[in-house]
């Protein structure tokens, strides 16, 4: 699941690329930061061309100095949580991406309530829980991505959303300044919350109930086997392709239109769910776009009915 964030301001040119990492790690030398690197190496959907200039953060310091370099030098910008829902063009990224992913995942527990960095990836705080008998976040032990991502879009799976459990966020506004928001605040509805308006998810909060410990295992491997079972994990992808059109199910009126398997280049409905794109044979994202268009046309003819993408689309 992705933080996302764009600056649009001119074209970052080969010649300086070098010289604004250097720049970038004058200030932070342990910064993680390559040149031209691929992003199908950091997304699920293991497609995408390569970013102009990948940093991968491990705190909010790292995040507020890079982008204030970056805005100095005029160079474009986007924020990826742990690309779990990201599809990128196969022409690349304009400038320059920061992850605030695995480099940027702490956790810890207090009592009931578990805090977590915005990378940290949804599978280890439910592990967490679990190692301390606290149950509620048993539905996210097996959606794939980061607290950040799951955040801003609201992520959710069997009758349990983000919203249900998150008390309290931090996060970074357009301004450069860290803040803090508690409860309703965070404007939580279906697939969406207030950070929507540029704003970088540091942590969060997440309170719980204690339980069983057993029990909650036993949930968890309960959800596991539903997920394997109903879900093309065996295929690169980014989880459900389209959202929940209000009144009904998107992979059920796919499955009606006849879309089961329908296939471009590399890329598939999964005919095992068809809620997924799936990346089934070294797909390009040129691939994946043409079966979400064909798929989007071919349900509105036949019932009228509107998809809108749940991947998040990035790049030239």
């Amino acid at each position: 699941m992705p933080l996302f964030w764009e600056n649009k301001l001119k074209v970052v040119t080969k010649i300086n690329k070098e010289y604004i990492v250097e720049f970038i790690k004058q200030k932070h030398p342990d910064i993680v930061a390559m040149i031209d690197e691929p992003m199908k190496n950091h997304t699920y959907f293991k497609i995408g061309g390569s970013a102009d200039i990948f940093l991968s953060v491990k705190n909010e310091y790292e995040i507020i100095d890079s982008i204030s370099a970056l805005k100095e030098h005029n160079v474009p910008f986007c924020i990826i949580g742990n690309g779990s829902n990201l599809l990128v063009s196969d022409k690349g990224i304009e400038g320059a991406v920061i992850s605030v992913g695995k480099d940027f995942s702490n956790i810890s527990c207090v009592g009931n309530r578990i805090e977590a960095s915005a990378g940290a990836l949804l599978s280890r705080i439910s592990a967490c829980a679990l190692d301390n008998s606290l149950t509620g976040f048993e539905f996210a032990s097996g959606i794939p991505g980061s607290l950040g991502g799951a955040i801003v879009m609201n992520a959710g799976a069997y009758d349990g959303e983000m919203k249900d459990v998150v008390v309290s966020t931090r996060y970074i506004d357009r301004n450069g300044e860290i803040k803090e928001c508690f409860g309703d605040e965070h404007l939580f509805g279906y697939r969406k919350s207030r950070f929507v308006n540029g704003e970088i998810i540091v942590s969060s909060v997440i309170e719980l109930k204690k339980g069983n410990k057993d029990s909650i295992c036993e949930y968890m491997k309960d959800l596991a086997l539903r997920r394997r079972t109903k879900q093309p994990l065996e295929y690169p992808s980014a989880g459900s392709t389209f959202k929940r059109p209000e009144g009904y199910f998107a992979a059920k009126l796919i499955d009606d239109a006849g879309l089961r398997g329908y296939r471009v280049g590399g890329a598939m409905v999964s005919d095992k769910h068809c809620g997924f794109v799936v990346n089934v044979d070294n797909a390009s994202c040129s691939d994946v776009l043409a079966v979400m268009e064909h798929v989007k046309e071919t349900v509105l003819q036949k019932f009228g009915v509107e998809l809108e993408p749940e991947v998040r689309i990035l790049g030239r």
